[in-house]
């Protein structure tokens, strides 16, 4: 009985803040992502970190410091939009998320063979899968359940109220083989730091990342199109901005060709991520698992070096 009193209360919070004046709603957020900035001192140091040693030598520690500034302040604006996300309609779209390459999903999604998004967290990428329901192409999204089952409750209704749907990172992998094989479309975030056994390591700004291999297993079992999505902010408005459908390597040695996909999926989110480096989920802790530890190095060491080497 609490926990249903407690998810309507958040759904008329929700409600109430999704419904204030767009340009109100962003200024708070701002306010609310400078706030965070100096009181959050854990991920402040957290995200610097990851600038300083992502762009060092080539940013200024003025730089840095700005840039961290603009990704709190893009994470409180989030924050207001995600409460609006329940409300949107396909007319609300008009205006306020342009879409750049769109023909590249179409060109994909038209083989039949499902498409698999590669992105990441950036801009506002909850809209992003909002915007692909409305457009009538729901996702599958992979996500990993939250702590709390009140907040995964509400977050859950929240993304799938549009038509998304939602898989359980722990047991995706054989129902995402399902959605494709039908012709669906699969979203997955490859930009968070895995354990080990979930990952291979692979280059991400120079250093070794540990990613998840699971949409380089995925498409070499299914056949699905790889195609990156992103989405900016720009202003009041966001752009989402879709490339073209990556051609995988497919040698026949499965454990080089995971390898050898990861690195090349990661490195378009870096190429995104230097292009748009106030766009990023910097607080995360990115490089956490480190390769010394892994217990599967070995043959995949000189796998890496080789890549390390083609960049």
């Amino acid at each position: 009985m609490l926990h249903r009193f407690i998810i309507q209360c958040l759904k008329i919070l929700c409600w109430s803040i999704g419904h204030l004046p767009l340009a109100f709603a962003l200024w708070f957020g701002r306010i609310l992502g400078k706030l965070a900035f100096y009181l959050d001192k854990k991920h402040r140091v957290i995200t610097l970190n990851n600038l300083e040693n992502s762009f060092k030598g080539e940013k200024t520690s003025g730089d840095i410091n700005a840039i961290a500034k603009k990704v709190f302040e893009n994470l409180g604006m989030n924050f207001m939009e995600f409460c609006r996300l329940s409300w949107l309609k396909t007319e609300d779209l008009t205006g306020y998320v342009e879409v750049e390459g769109f023909e590249n999903f179409e060109r994909a999604y038209k083989k039949g063979k499902g498409v698999i998004f590669l992105t990441g967290h950036f801009g506002n990428w909850e809209l992003m899968a909002i915007f692909y329901a409305l457009k009538g192409y729901p996702v599958d999204i992979v996500v990993r359940d939250l702590d709390s089952p009140i907040a995964d409750e509400f977050v859950k209704w929240v993304r799938t109220v549009a038509g998304n749907r939602i898989v359980s990172k722990d047991r995706s992998m054989r129902e995402l083989l399902r959605i494709v094989s039908k012709g669906g479309v699969v979203g997955i975030l490859l930009d968070q730091n895995v354990t080990w056994n979930e990952g291979v390591f692979v280059y991400f700004f120079n250093e070794l990342a540990c990613t998840n291999k699971g949409p380089a297993l995925l498409a070499l079992a299914s056949g699905a199109a790889i195609v990156p999505t992103f989405i900016v902010r720009n202003g009041k408005k966001h752009r989402i901005i879709i490339g073209e459908e990556i051609t995988i390597k497919n040698s026949g040695n499965r454990a080089a060709d995971h390898l050898k996909n990861t690195a090349l999926f990661t490195k378009v989110i870096e190429d995104f991520a230097r292009q748009y480096p106030e766009q990023w989920f910097w607080l995360h802790q990115r490089w956490k698992s480190r390769p010394e530890n892994d217990p599967n190095r070995g043959t995949e060491k000189a796998a890496m070096i080789d890549l390390r080497h083609s960049r």
